[in-house]
């Protein structure tokens, strides 16, 4: 069996992670890079960059696809991983296999800069480019997030949890309205 490792980097498109791929392979990364993300019905997978192995096996006819969740308690992967089997399904694949990693861990730099841009117009504010409080000894500090409608810094932390666990609640002090903050992983 081939196993072909994504890379999920902002700086590669799409024809550049399926350049290594066999024809199938291609084919498969082809369907499931479409696949939408169940929490943030804006991004795919492919957007969010968890979409870590494609694999076909042409002797046993099986595809193979190997995801990396957001964070490990994350609720979406079960639905994710049978939207990935239903996609795949739906093309005609009979025998699939879809492995969950959790190392590496996934990273918010796994993701596309057409997802950070995604966001941004959907209302949630993207990870910042250099987070400021992904270490221990800044965990407390409220990181400087821009608001994602007026463009504002002058934003305040409401709660570490927003509507999902990966995002925070944040109020922009000068638009006055609530967003949600992708949060750094």
């Amino acid at each position: 069996m081939v196993n072909k490792i994504m890379t999920n980097t902002s700086d590669h498109n799409s024809n550049e992670k399926i350049s290594g791929l066999s024809f199938e392979e291609k084919k498969i990364w082809e369907i499931i890079e479409k696949v939408p993300d169940p929490e943030i019905p804006v991004l795919t997978v492919a957007d969010l960059g968890i979409i870590r192995k494609v694999a076909y096996n042409p002797a046993e006819n099986i595809a193979e696809v190997t995801i990396t969740p957001t964070y490990s308690g994350c609720p979406a992967m079960d639905v994710i991983a049978m939207t990935i089997r239903m996609a795949l399904m739906q093309k005609g694949y009979k025998n699939i296999k879809i492995h969950s990693v959790l190392s590496p861990a996934w990273t918010t730099e796994w993701m596309s800069e057409t997802a950070r841009q995604k966001l941004k117009a959907y209302g949630i504010a993207p990870p910042n480019p250099q987070q400021s409080v992904c270490h221990p000894t800044a965990f407390q500090a409220e990181e400087a997030v821009q608001c994602p409608r007026c463009n504002s810094y002058h934003t305040k932390l409401i709660s570490q949890f927003g509507s999902t666990p990966c995002k925070s609640f944040y109020q922009c002090q000068d638009c006055q309205e609530p967003f949600d903050y992708f949060k750094c992983h």
